[in-house]
């Protein structure tokens, strides 16, 4: 990619999912790590098809998905011997799922679990599982956004890493009511591997 032009961030900074045409997108893994592939810059079919060892025709099938539910957009089209090359970019930096739908997030854990499978170096990956109160649960999802979102970046030479973190609420039995003791737990998980 050393070629590449450069080019100007995504246009939105912040894209809320919420069309049914992008739940339905976001629920293949394939198309979770190219949105992931596409996060830090632009790349043809052939570059991300090289990069997630994957073929070239189901990556193009999948990126076009991707592009009709409005999550990935043409950035650049450049002219090369053999035709039109198009680099593709993620329509924002970040998209958030205000109400996550379980296709999606299984499409989703399947695609970091599938990173983590070719990841070069040995991975970090913890879960726990703490009582909070709803206080100190929302208070730990906020420091937990803001360490990611403020981490410094090394220059581009550097390997990229996955970052992934949840905090949730566990659902209690569905034969049991709430008590003191029982009212909240919550559980995190987090990963970080190079892509």
């Amino acid at each position: 990619m050393s070629d590449q032009p450069a080019y100007l961030p995504p246009p939105e900074d912040v894209l809320e999912i919420g069309a049914p045409e992008q739940f339905a997108a976001l629920a293949h893994p394939l198309r979770q790590r190219l949105l992931f592939a596409l996060g830090h810059r632009p790349a043809t079919t052939s570059q991300l098809a090289a990069q997630l060892d994957a073929k070239k025709g189901n990556v193009a099938h999948h990126l076009k998905v991707l592009r009709e539910a409005g999550l990935i957009h043409i950035a650049e089209t450049r002219q090369v011997r053999g035709g039109t090359e198009q680099y593709y970019q993620r329509t924002a930096r970040h998209m958030i799922v205000a109400h996550p739908q379980a296709a999606g997030t299984a499409a989703m854990l399947t695609a970091v679990a599938q990173e983590l499978d070719r990841s070069p170096v040995d991975a970090h990956l913890t879960l726990r599982h703490l009582r909070l109160s709803p206080a100190k649960a929302r208070e730990l999802g906020e420091t937990l956004t803001r360490l990611v979102d403020e981490a410094e970046e090394s220059p581009e030479d550097q390997p990229v890493h996955g970052v992934l973190v949840a905090l949730y609420q566990q659902a209690l039995p569905t034969n049991s009511t709430p008590t003191a003791s029982t009212a909240s737990t919550a559980s995190t998980a987090s990963t970080a591997s190079p892509a």
